[in-house]
């Protein structure tokens, strides 16, 4: 066993959630290198030893987010956005003229799902876009500097986007991609742990949570899943991971028969 592995799994594992097994243990010096150079440690036992003994909140927060996975890209596997722009106008059609349609992007990473659903509701919907809300959380501070500044590098435009979504929505800034203001505004970032409260957050149309289970173990995916179902609004949808599942995990969710991916509430199938 890696010195300082068993501290730093018990870490992740406490505050994000993450299962950090034996055979992720390569990520350790991969990923930590900058982090103990940050904190002046001299190797991986070190940083266990410090965090076993009084680590300090921003020590804690670096090791997190170093092993935090933060892939990302536009219009990521195409078939939520494409149940998406069918289900986008009938849940505006369902609420009152002054009520908003609410989605919520979670572990949103470096903000390419959230900025994709503004553009999409905007394509899609027209000058009703406005009444589009759209929050993106994330645990890492540091991604969610990066996503609020909606600027992309000519690799990341090019996973995803369309061409004319990209000369649509972006202002070219060298060699890098700004989004336009109108679009940055549809969309709030916010710092947030999903293991932390979220009622606060209030009740969501849309909520997307993907790739990001895979991560955890099955109580801690169960709480999360249970978490979202109390937020999720009664016709509201959930989209998940390919590889992901709430089968055996809750009974309160139900997969949407003939789409992949794509969860209601267990009460709303029965109804149907």
């Amino acid at each position: 066993m890696q010195p300082g592995f068993d501290d730093v799994a018990g870490l992740v594992r406490r505050r994000a959630g993450i299962v950090l097994t034996e055979d992720k243990a390569y990520l350790l010096e991969t990923r930590l290198g900058p982090v103990l150079t940050r904190f002046g440690l001299a190797s991986l036992a070190a940083l266990g030893a410090k965090l076993r003994s009084l680590p300090g909140e921003a020590l804690e927060r670096a090791v997190v987010e170093a092993l935090t996975t933060h892939e990302s890209s536009f219009f990521r596997d195409g078939k939520p956005f494409e149940h998406l722009r069918g289900a986008l106008p009938k849940l505006l059609a369902a609420r009152g003229a002054g009520e908003r349609v609410r989605i919520w992007s979670a572990a949103c990473s470096t903000g390419q799902e959230a900025y994709s659903v503004a553009m999409l509701a905007a394509e899609t919907l027209g000058a009703a876009a406005q009444r589009i809300e759209i929050l993106a959380t994330d645990i890492s501070a540091d991604v969610v500097g990066r996503a609020k500044e909606g600027c992309f590098s000519q690799f990341e435009v090019q996973r995803g986007l369309p061409i004319r979504a990209l000369m649509t929505h972006f202002t070219q800034e060298g060699t890098r991609w700004r989004i336009k203001p109108a679009l940055r505004a549809m969309v709030r970032f916010e710092e947030r742990n999903l293991l932390a409260e979220t009622a606060a957050l209030g009740r969501f149309d849309v909520i997307f949570c993907r790739n990001v289970l895979i991560y955890f173990d099955p109580p801690t995916k169960t709480r999360v899943l249970e978490m979202m179902a109390r937020q999720l609004a009664p016709d509201g949808v959930l989209y998940l991971g390919a590889a992901e599942t709430v089968i055996g995990l809750t009974e309160r969710l139900a997969p949407i028969p003939g789409e992949r991916g794509v969860y209601g509430l267990a009460a709303r199938k029965a109804a149907a």
